[in-house]
């Protein structure tokens, strides 16, 4: 599967929202990479490939970027006017570098670099499913009151979240909008919190509502049933339990059907001003936008689609959306000086080695203003050996599993358990699944506090956190010998742990 993955913040986050302001502030500068005025390329001359053209909101532009468009060889795929960003498809080799000179058009440029066929997630590894007669012997451990499977959910147990479902499950008002690979609303632990209204596939750019459309599309692309039954599996007797029961979770589908599962730029964006428009008060964004790993503001092409998601988001956050994304699995230190690519583009079979610098070349959505960047522990509350950090860029941690960090639970998993398409469960690591941990978190504050706004949700999910501060010996997560990683910041704030590893019960009281 591709990648699901991270970011930074408030005062700490102001160097990454100053460069990224910075930067798109001269998008028009790239207009002189343009080629000459001449006959447009004919369809065939190249393949096709999807494209986001960024403008100025004003009808007049729009109209008049639209109408370039097709006459540059473009075909329109969807146009979000509210944020001026217009998806297209287009055959012409030159259809990038001609939008990039047409008068109001602030960024322009191609999201893959393979052509468009008849992605990328934040889980470490293959997940294991569990066989019906595991879970026959793992319910016998079940205590009362507690879910069948619940004794194996230790990650419930390390956040309070099993104490604070008996004092607040979570409202019915608030829902968490999973965007990922699809749900399965069918699970008998999703189907009773699952809002279809609020649900879409926006794999193509435009949002498909037809029934039924946002679910997987076959049991291998399982990771977003996983990551809705950590937010808000029910506790009705069934398998597992979420970190917020008694919320609602909708389905926003943006992974490609295919055995990479690739999560494209126009599709993200379509997910964003979806959720934005239909309630949804908080999203989980367990990936990293494909087919690069970082996109760097030098490049038209990268430089486009930080411009595209990034108004997509900002969009969200101001209709009341908060976004929360995992900060993926390279163990990366995200405020280092130097970082080596070598896995980008990933929808090619070249991909490039090549050094970037993540203050200039931004892993998205996770790195953009705005958005919560979460890292990943284990059962012993240290970082998972995978997990991506930095300081000033993670705002807070949660439970991802570890398979080096072994839990006293019946199964001796230090994954984590949740749901899997067609009834099953499973166990996944990542910070894929430290994500969801956060966002059912910060669905319980607000339902809490229904006024709350993102930026005043993200601070309340700082403040209820729990630091450990960082490691007192040199960090070797995998028991190699090594030191893989080093922390740096207090015990207040830090790069393993941001502000903390968040915590349910204190945000229910």
């Amino acid at each position: 599967m591709a990648h699901l993955r991270s970011r930074r913040r408030l005062a700490l986050a102001v160097p990454v929202v100053l460069s990224l302001t910075a930067s798109l502030g001269f998008l028009p500068s790239v207009a002189s990479a343009a080629p000459a005025a001449g006959t447009v390329a004919r369809a065939a001359d190249g393949p096709t490939l999807a494209y986001v053209v960024n403008t100025r909101t004003d009808r007049r532009t729009i109209e008049s970027v639209r109408r370039e468009i097709t006459r540059n060889g473009g075909t329109i795929v969807a146009g979000y006017d509210r944020i001026g960003v217009i998806v297209a498809h287009s055959a012409n080799p030159d259809f990038g570098a001609r939008m990039r000179a047409v008068r109001g058009v602030d960024s322009a440029g191609a999201t893959r670099t393979a052509p468009l066929s008849a992605a990328g997630t934040t889980d470490e590894g293959a997940a294991q499913v569990l066989s019906r007669a595991e879970q026959a012997r793992l319910t016998a451990n079940a205590a009362a009151g507690e879910e069948p499977l619940e004794a194996d959910q230790w990650d419930l147990r390390a956040i309070g979240a099993d104490r604070a479902a008996r004092i607040n499950p979570g409202s019915r008002n608030v829902t968490v909008g999973v965007i990922d690979t699809g749900v399965d609303d069918t699970h008998p632990d999703i189907a009773p919190n699952f809002s279809a209204s609020q649900s879409a596939n926006c794999v193509s750019g435009k949002a498909d509502t037809t029934y039924g459309a946002w679910r997987p599309v076959d049991a291998d692309h399982y990771h977003g049933t996983h990551v809705a039954g950590e937010i808000a599996a029910a506790r009705n007797g069934v398998g597992v339990a979420g970190v917020a029961p008694g919320v609602k979770v909708a389905s926003i589908t943006v992974s490609q059907p295919d055995e990479k599962s690739l999560f494209y730029p126009e599709s993200v964006v379509c997910a964003f001003v979806f959720a934005a428009d239909h309630g949804i008060e908080i999203t989980n964004n367990s990936y990293y936008v494909d087919p690069w790993l970082y996109n760097c503001m030098d490049d038209p092409d990268q430089r486009a689609i930080v411009d595209a998601v990034n108004r997509a988001q900002l969009y969200a956050q101001r209709k009341g959306t908060l976004n929360v994304a995992s900060a993926g699995n390279s163990n990366h230190d995200l405020d280092a000086d130097a970082i080596v690519d070598d896995s980008s583009p990933d929808d090619s079979t070249t991909p490039q080695t090549r050094t970037i610098d993540p203050h200039e070349c931004f892993d998205i959505p996770t790195q953009l203003p705005g958005v919560v960047t979460v890292s990943a522990v284990g059962v012993k509350g240290a970082k998972s050996y995978y997990s991506s950090y930095g300081r000033g860029v993670v705002d807070v941690a949660g439970p991802g599993g570890d398979r080096y960090q072994i839990p006293d639970t019946p199964s001796k998993n230090g994954r984590i358990l949740s749901t899997m398409p067609n009834n099953q469960y499973g166990f996944l690591q990542g910070t894929s699944m430290a994500s969801p941990h956060v966002a059912a978190v910060a669905a319980l504050l607000k339902s809490a506090r229904p006024h709350a706004t993102p930026a005043q949700l993200q601070a309340l999910l700082k403040a209820q956190a729990d630091n450990p501060g960082c490691p007192t010996e040199p960090y070797d997560g995998n028991g190699d010998g090594v030191v893989d990683a080093t922390c740096v910041g207090g015990k207040r704030v830090n790069g393993f742990f941001g502000f903390g590893v968040v915590n349910a019960l204190r945000a229910v009281k």
